[in-house]
């Protein structure tokens, strides 16, 4: 393992999130998870998409690449498939993730890529200063919604499981020990993994506040008898979503392989290391001239 220090992972940029707001708990508790899984800046790609907390790149060592809205995923799948000895990590937010990148959630769930996805899970778009998204609530105000948003809120877990995912949890920002553990076991994982986390937006959904989830989230680790393998047991957790709300790792199975496994291409190790091959002049011409 790589000796590694909170200080590799130090940038020169200072993030410029609103004071309170939860994505510094996410920001502390990912770099924490990469320390202590021993995993170097340079072994690590981070890539996010637009939005609050698709700054997080830029405040961090590692690689980066920032992405367009809803794309985080499609980028990062062609970043692990063309270098899979590298943890690839989306940090996005829930708008970005579940509704502009709402079918390349789904397409990257079914097929397990060994990716990392951390959804920064505010129920708001802050950015763009306080329009309703995917998991705001039904009724949810805003300047898009002034008369209460129609949509019934989208369960993400839920989808996930129902999609066939490997790997389904859920954080939040204020337990930054517990999301810290979340993010070091999903950095194990074998294919794709989801980290929904659940963080305060202080500036546009003030009635989603630490106060407010404090007293609602348990961890599933808790409840006597609680199995992560159980598939059945799992999707019931994930479609609570009110006075109790479940955290931990709802649904785990390391039996499905990754997608990457199954490429043959990749089998001769990552594209990155292999040889490039080039076409010669009598193979181009052949291969022409099945076309003309």
């Amino acid at each position: 393992m790589t000796m590694v220090d909170l200080k590799d992972y130090a940038s020169p940029v200072r993030p410029t999130w609103c004071t309170g707001c939860g994505n510094y708990g996410i920001w502390n508790a990912l770099k924490q998870a990469l320390v202590e899984a021993g995993l170097a800046p340079h072994q690590v790609m981070l890539v996010s998409g637009i939005g609050c907390g698709s700054k997080l790149p830029d405040y961090t060592t590692a690689n980066g690449f920032m992405s367009l809205h809803g794309r985080t995923l499609a980028i990062a799948t062609g970043a692990r498939l063309a270098n899979h000895g590298m943890k690839v990590i989306c940090t996005h937010g829930d708008g970005d993730g579940y509704s502009e990148g709402g079918n390349h959630f789904i397409s990257t769930v079914r097929r397990n890529v060994g990716i990392v996805d951390i959804v920064q899970n505010n129920r708001v778009y802050g950015l763009t200063k306080g329009q309703y998204s995917p998991t705001s609530p039904q009724g949810f105000v805003t300047s898009t919604s002034p008369e209460g948003s129609i949509e019934p809120m989208f369960l993400p877990l839920a989808v996930a499981i129902a999609a066939g995912g490997t790997f389904v949890a859920r954080g939040w920002s204020g337990d930054t020990e517990h999301l810290t553990w979340l993010i070091k076991e999903a950095l194990g994982h074998r294919g794709y993994a989801l980290v929904d986390v659940l963080q305060p937006c202080v500036s546009f959904n003030r009635m989603y506040s630490y106060n407010w989830l404090r007293p609602r989230v348990y961890k599933v680790q808790d409840e006597p008898g609680y199995d992560p393998g159980d598939k059945t047991a799992a999707l019931v957790r994930a479609q609570e979503f009110g006075d109790r709300i479940p955290l931990g790792i709802l649904y785990r199975t390391e039996d499905e392989p990754a997608y990457e496994e199954q490429v043959p291409a990749l089998a001769a190790g990552p594209l990155v290391q292999q040889p490039l091959r080039t076409t010669s002049a009598e193979d181009y011409e052949s291969l022409k001239m099945e076309y003309v």
